[in-house]
């Protein structure tokens, strides 16, 4: 006859194991993207444990309503701390794309119809905003800090720049370098 285990279950009759729950939802909490759903092998690295172990943690979390999970593919299956409502960068971003003045660019010529032109406004807009949050702005920095975000199917940062410029230096408030002159003054407006 087998000696008892006087061991602690969970509801589904698993053993709990010496690891503690929140050891394994540490590994969730502390890594850099948050987004990133882990895999069971992900949380077998960080704690050290057998598979077996690290599903018995995670779905005991998930029974909890501490962790989500799905399963992505015949075998896999993966697992993310739920969030209720989007963080406030993303909510910030949302809002300010809502507010931005894209009146100011719409009757600008630019080069380009349809999705092109779309994008070409985008990157004036952008560079606008740039110049607004920097007073003064060279283009080597419009080149190095709105261009990489806003290519506005331009292939190079010289094309991109000979459309842009001309149509920046006719925005409100946006003081272009005099002649032979290189930093681009934003006076408000």
């Amino acid at each position: 006859m087998a000696p008892e285990d006087d061991r602690e279950r969970n509801r589904h009759g698993q053993y709990v194991g010496e690891i503690p729950l929140q050891d394994v939802l540490d590994v969730f909490e502390t890594r850099d993207d948050w987004a990133r759903p882990l895999t069971a092998s992900d949380v077998m690295g960080e704690l050290d444990c057998s598979r077996r172990t690290a599903h018995n943690k995670l779905n005991e979390l998930v029974d909890r309503d501490l962790l989500k999970t799905r399963k992505v593919g015949s075998r896999s299956r993966v697992w993310w701390i739920p969030i209720e409502q989007p963080p406030d960068s993303v909510r910030r971003n949302a809002e300010a794309s809502e507010s931005r003045p894209r009146h100011l660019v719409e009757d600008v010529e630019l080069p380009g119809t349809g999705r092109t032109l779309e994008a070409r406004r985008d990157a004036l807009l952008a560079s606008y905003e740039y110049l607004q949050e920097h007073p003064e702005a060279k283009k080597s920095d419009f080149l190095q800090d709105v261009f990489p975000e806003h290519p506005a199917e331009y292939q190079t940062a010289e094309g991109w720049w000979n459309a842009i410029q001309p149509a920046l230096a006719k925005l409100p408030g946006v003081d272009p370098p005099k002649e032979r002159g290189h930093i681009w003054h934003f006076l408000g407006g």
